[in-house]
């Protein structure tokens, strides 16, 4: 094959084709890498002008994951000057990283938006997806327990969220640049609830929120500070359902949440 436009054009119109259909690996066994990667570049040209207009207009993010065939591209929106109501709409129409494709809907929060605490979970399950309620589920009713023995409740006093807003197929662990995709509007609730303290509840959220990498077991039973709110971390519902040895540590970081709480 040439470099001339018209067969890059012929190759260019064979690739988006393949994308269009969902199909993933592409042989092309006759071509040099030049001319695969000329053409892979003109695909990606054109489908920027096509979608954003010409080169100079376009303000998207390219999604890290982009040449896997799971990213999507979505226009670079200032999320720091959002009020409530807008930042939620931008969240329900977000095609920043490859959950988009899959969700039913997003899954923003639940609660309180003047609440004194905001919980922090990890990601929607596939009740949550159906619903777009964050903890709906048995995990979210052993929450709901949990908060409740400690005098707290979603209806008054909790703000609950997830750090990612989309479910992962399978309810697979959330993966770093979905992470990074995501974190800005959980850290633009954040600002908008401004809760008097956090609970991270998993990993995911307390890895995020103390920006550290220690595990679990090893961040917990401590008071961190996330932007100046005092931040308390535990297990995650679902993890104490399928390991009850850890209740016991779960029912000590929520009374040191209580009192950082009542300010003792």
């Amino acid at each position: 094959m040439s470099t001339d436009p018209r067969d890059i054009r012929d190759v260019v119109k064979f690739l988006r084709q393949r994308e269009d259909l969902g199909l993933g690996e592409i042989f092309l066994e006759r071509l040099t890498r030049d001319q695969v990667l000329l053409a892979a570049a003109e695909a990606r040209r054109g489908a920027r002008t096509e979608w954003m207009g010409t080169p100079e207009q376009e303000t998207a993010r390219a999604d890290p994951s982009e040449g896997d065939g799971l990213g999507i591209s979505s226009p670079e929106v200032d999320l720091a000057g959002l009020k409530y109501a807008e930042l939620k709409a931008v969240a329900e129409s977000c095609q920043r990283c490859r959950l988009a494709k899959g969700r039913t809907q997003v899954v923003f929060s639940d609660g309180n938006p003047q609440a004194r605490l905001m919980v922090v979970g990890e990601a929607p399950g596939a009740n949550e997806d159906r619903t777009g309620l964050p903890f709906v589920g048995q995990a979210g009713k052993f929450l709901d327990l949990l908060l409740a023995a400690v005098d707290l409740s979603r209806r008054d006093s909790v703000y609950i969220c997830n750090v990612l807003k989309c479910r992962p197929p399978g309810n697979r662990d959330p993966m770093a640049d979905e992470i990074d995709l995501c974190s800005p509007f959980l850290k633009r609730q954040i600002a908008l609830v401004a809760p008097e303290v956090i609970l991270a509840v998993g990993t995911f959220a307390a890895q995020l929120l103390t920006g550290t990498n220690r595990p679990l077991g090893k961040l917990r039973g401590s008071v961190y500070a996330y932007e100046g709110v005092p931040l308390v971390v535990t297990y995650h519902p679902a993890a104490l359902l399928r390991n009850a040895g850890w209740t016991r540590s779960t029912w000590d970081d929520l009374q040191l949440l209580r009192q950082v709480m009542d300010g003792s």
